[in-house]
């Protein structure tokens, strides 16, 4: 049997070529995600890990938790901590650190570095020991810096030049003293790193006399571990706590490894996606396979052959063509990702250096994802095959499915079906996250539901094509009755392409009612014309609202802080904002009382206050973060949205309790509204940072666009794989079928019928095939879509459907477009058939 097996798959080497070609896409994803990831998080640990050389012990600051009224607070690494630390038992030198973000703007005025990468810090003395001089010198005083390598290059900056930098909102323009060579990983990955002398940098980040970290080199002779034991007994743990430089690296290493989890799970979704829809190709093929050689199976059987023998035969031949897939997937998988890490670095993504790593667990894990998915394929095709008595299968009795078989099938599909649909009902009624698991659930059981379902609805939906293709004359008519004959096969055919475009679908009408919506919420609830904000994220000077109050074009100002603070023994946090001008720039619609903020009168989103129990007209006293307490009263209870929401502060009220006075953003309104000119007004007044944003809402709306459409691209990109093996879906039914119909087409030929006709008939064949699937994912991905937006709805009530028409026309193009590609083999082939052999065939 085993003999036989091989013999069967080297007979029919061009029959399984389609198989082997859909696993070998769907391992290659696999395997080419794999080392992707795994070369990527390599390069990262290696670069992060020389980072920590210099680090032997990290004197870090012991976060005190919050308690009663009191807010908790990170303590302060003072000078004189930063001395005691020096003088402990085994250590040789002890250095302060400080760091904050800083951006650099290249010669055009642009940000340099990827935003969060862009950091700033401080040069120890005049020789620093993690990071040596390339050129130059030592930076001193607030009008020097030094710059890494990688960012002078990038730039075209060198020793001399004048550079403008901002940490958090003016600009800085400092001479470059000097530049320097650095191993810090985010540096590899293309950010920039800024360095000032201590004192300067202390005073920028706002850390005057105080260092974020103290890093402790171990004296000759002396470990890690007896450093970090040294230092325990002379600092005051309760203040500090020490980490040895491995474990630092090791943390570090751990921290990139989890960090690149989610881009692995990510990939390998759409893998496992692309390896699902190759399994119904492969069971397809296998049960084509086995029809075709039926009569060579039940002689097996007639000559002694046991169902195990034959089901084995088949099993082996699964095995062989998935060891086959398996390796040209693992190698085609390698050059994947390859230039995955090298498209990274095209795109401006700066990868540091390293290995292509290729682990064991990688090799195994193909060649099991190769063999296992087309083994499981196989093994249903083979177990009807085997049993089928002798006498029925060479006398071609078995070739019609059961009634029997026909109805559990669809009772089985309408069961699953009804079980999806009122679980994902049932999914949009409740709350949020609550929600996602059943409504993942009820995709999965109405996808498979439909597939099972498919043979039954091949028929009423194909015919509904009919008009249409008797405009084509014998060739439509007969690519019609061949689209039906065997609504088994065109069932697993045109599923492949449904689940791919029922994933497209449903994230397209996703992506483009959650843009509407928020589109909806911006414009209803902000009326300033400008919002200003750091690119990063990070908070703004608080000099960047006086700077704006400047410009005589603006009428209203509100910069925004906040605060953590301690009400009824709870952490809440609140938001400061300018009470007189926030009601102005805002349009928040009140529920209870009035929308007044100022002095001891707070208001408090809907949410917050059913929460707490409060209303218009409620008390509490509030424990800020300097440890002082206040009577607060809620003036108003208003229904708060993605962007506003809290309990809002005059700052005027708060700000003297803030030991640093930081915003998240500005609201500004101007008395031209928004126009080019007032935005570049207010973008000089702010000295053209590079670090600083000033939106209009129409800025924030193309934002979000922009974000959206960059996901969706990239998930188009990743479903394209999807798919591709739908086309090789296509392809390989058409083949088997034309293969199968050699006969007929020779008839064919034989009373009329010309080449151009029967090359027709195949395509037309093709393309209704391809449509019928792109109907019913088209027809999922909105159903999906609508139930996933009913779902957020009940936390975004400006939540819209938006179906997006242009763009379902377009699948349903590219449905069609697959069809009439995955034709053009098979039908050329069809008509070449010799007439006469093609008859004599059997």
């Amino acid at each position: 049997m085993f003999r036989t097996a091989l013999r069967n798959v080297l007979a029919h080497k061009a029959r399984l070529l389609m198989t082997v070609l859909a696993v070998m896409l769907g391992v290659a994803f696999v395997s080419g995600t794999l080392v992707f990831t795994s070369t990527i998080s390599n390069a990262y640990q290696n670069s992060s890990a020389k980072g920590f050389d210099q680090v032997d012990v990290a004197v870090q600051p012991n976060y005190q938790e919050s308690k009663g009224d009191k807010v908790g607070k990170t303590p302060e690494l003072t000078q004189a901590l930063l001395d005691e630390t020096a003088k402990a038992d085994g250590a040789a030198s002890a250095i302060g650190v400080v760091n904050g973000f800083t951006a650099i703007a290249d010669k055009d005025g642009k940000l340099i570095g990827g935003g969060f990468q862009s950091q700033g810090g401080n040069y120890w003395g005049d020789k620093d020991p993690r990071y040596p001089l390339k050129e130059g010198a030592a930076p001193h005083g607030r009008n020097q810096v030094a710059i890494d390598s990688e960012t002078a290059e990038r730039a075209g900056y060198k020793v001399g030049d004048t550079v403008r930098i901002s940490v958090d909102g003016p600009v800085l323009a400092p001479k470059i003293t000097g530049i320097f060579t650095t191993d810090d990983g985010n540096v590899a990955a293309g950010g920039s790193l800024a360095l000032f002398d201590t004192a300067t940098a202390q005073t920028l980040f706002g850390k005057t006399g105080t260092y974020d970290q103290i890093d402790v080199k171990a004296a000759s002779g002396t470990s890690q571990t007896a450093l970090k034991a040294a230092l325990d007994k002379a600092l005051p743990m309760n203040l500090v706590e020490t980490t040895t430089g491995r474990q630092l690296a090791d943390d570090q290493a751990e921290m990139i490894s989890a960090s690149m989890a989610g881009l692995k799970q990510g990939l390998l979704v759409f893998a496992g996606i692309a390896l699902f829809v190759g399994t119904f190709i492969i069971a397809n093929t296998f049960t084509m396979l086995v029809a075709q050689r039926t009569k060579e199976l039940a002689l097996l059987r007639a000559v002694g052959a046991s169902r195990r023998q034959v089901t084995r035969s088949v099993l082996i031949e699964a095995f062989v063509v998935g060891t086959v897939a398996g390796v040209t997937g693992l190698v085609a998988g390698i050059g994947i990702g390859a230039g995955l890490r090298s498209l990274m670095g095209t795109l401006g993504a700066t990868v540091p250096d390293g290995p292509l790593i290729i682990s064991g667990g990688t090799i195994a894990t193909a060649l099991a994802v190769g063999v296992l998915i087309t083994m499981l394929a196989a093994w249903l095709p083979g177990r009807r095959a085997a049993k089928i008595p002798p006498v029925a299968a060479m006398s071609s009795v078995h070739a019609q499915a059961t009634t029997k078989s026909l109805v559990l099938r669809n009772t089985l599909g309408a069961l699953f079906s009804g079980a999806g649909v009122a679980v994902v009902l049932a999914a949009t009624t409740m709350e949020g996250s609550d929600g996602q698991a059943p409504m993942g659930l009820g995709a999965v059981l109405l996808i498979i539901g439909v597939f099972i379902l498919t043979p039954l609805l091949s028929r009423p939906l194909i015919a509904a094509a009919a008009p249409v293709l008797r405009i084509f004359g014998t060739a439509g008519k007969l690519a019609r009755q061949n689209s039906v004959r065997n609504p088994r096969r065109t069932a697993a055919t045109a599923s492949a392409l449904m689940i791919g475009l029922t994933l497209i679908t449903g994230m397209t009408v996703m992506a483009g009612s959650l843009q509407k919506s928020i589109d909806k919420m911006a414009s209803s609830a902000i009326r300033a014309d400008y919002v200003v904000s750091m690119a990063n994220g990070n908070e703004l000077s608080p000099d960047v609202a006086k700077e704006l109050t400047r410009v005589d074009d603006v009428t209203e100002i509100s910069p925004m802080r906040n605060s953590p603070s301690r009400i009824g023994g709870e952490t809440e946090y609140l938001t400061g904002v300018n009470g007189a001008s926030f009601g102005k720039l805002t349009d928040l619609k009140v529920d209870d009382g009035a929308f007044k903020v100022g002095g001891t009168r707070i208001v408090v989103d809907a949410d917050r206050a059913e929460e707490r129990g409060w209303k218009a007209g409620s008390s509490f006293t509030v424990a800020y973060e300097d440890g002082k307490k206040q009577k607060l009263t809620v003036a108003g209870v208003y229904e708060g949205n993605e962007f506003f929401s809290g309990v809002l502060v005059d700052n005027a009220t708060l700000t003297p309790h803030l030991p640093d006075t930081a915003d998240m953003m500005v609201m500004v309104k101007t008395s031209d509204g928004a126009t080019s000119a007032t935005k570049d007004k207010l973008e000089k007044a702010l000295g053209t940072n590079p670090a600083i944003k000033v939106q209009s809402k129409q800025d924030l709306s193309d934002d979000i666009a922009q974000m959206f459409t960059l996901m969706l691209n990239m998930l188009y990109g990743l479903l394209a794989m999807a798919v591709i093996v739908a086309v090789l879906g296509v392809i390989n039914t058409l083949a088997m079928s034309v293969f199968e119909r050699s006969q007929e087409i020779g008839m064919l030929r034989a009373i009329g019928l010309d080449r151009k006709g029967i090359k027709r008939m195949v395509r037309l064949e093709s393309l209704v095939i391809s449509l019928f699937g792109g109907v019913l994912g088209i027809g999922l991905g909105v159903f999906f879509g609508w139930a996933a937006g009913e779902l957020l709805g009940t936390k975004m009530a400006t939540y819209e459907l938006v179906l997006p028409w242009t763009r379902m026309g377009l699948f349903l193009l590219l449905a069609a477009a697959v069809g009439v590609l995955a034709a053009l083999w098979p039908a050329r082939r069809a008509s070449r058939l010799n007439m006469l052999t093609a008859i004599k065939s059997e």
